[in-house]
């Protein structure tokens, strides 16, 4: 989980990066960087929700969306997270 965080941090900053660049100086440079950088975090995002034993269709359209889909995906995860798995005071807050 710890490297899906990770990669959907990172799809998610690259995009920012991407529109920032190319709403203000388009350099060329920022976008052959970031470009690729966005593309590989995207594929590893969709590649792990995917492969995830027990992810259900509704986390894995999330997967699929550019940007935004490995923070939904992630946010999917944590809905579906049993009371025990999330420590013990956890149905104490219920």
């Amino acid at each position: 989980m710890r490297a899906l965080r990770t990669a959907a941090g990172v799809e998610f900053a690259s995009l920012l990066v991407l529109l920032v660049n190319l709403a203000t100086v388009h350099w060329p440079a920022v976008s052959s960087l970031t470009g690729p950088t966005h593309g590989c975090a995207y594929l590893f995002v969709t590649v792990q929700v995917m492969r995830t034993p027990g992810t259900n269709g509704r986390t894995k359209l999330y997967a699929l969306l550019p940007g935004v889909g490995g923070l939904l995906a992630l946010r999917q995860y944590g809905r579906r997270q049993p009371a025990a798995a999330q420590g013990p005071r956890a149905a104490e807050r219920r």
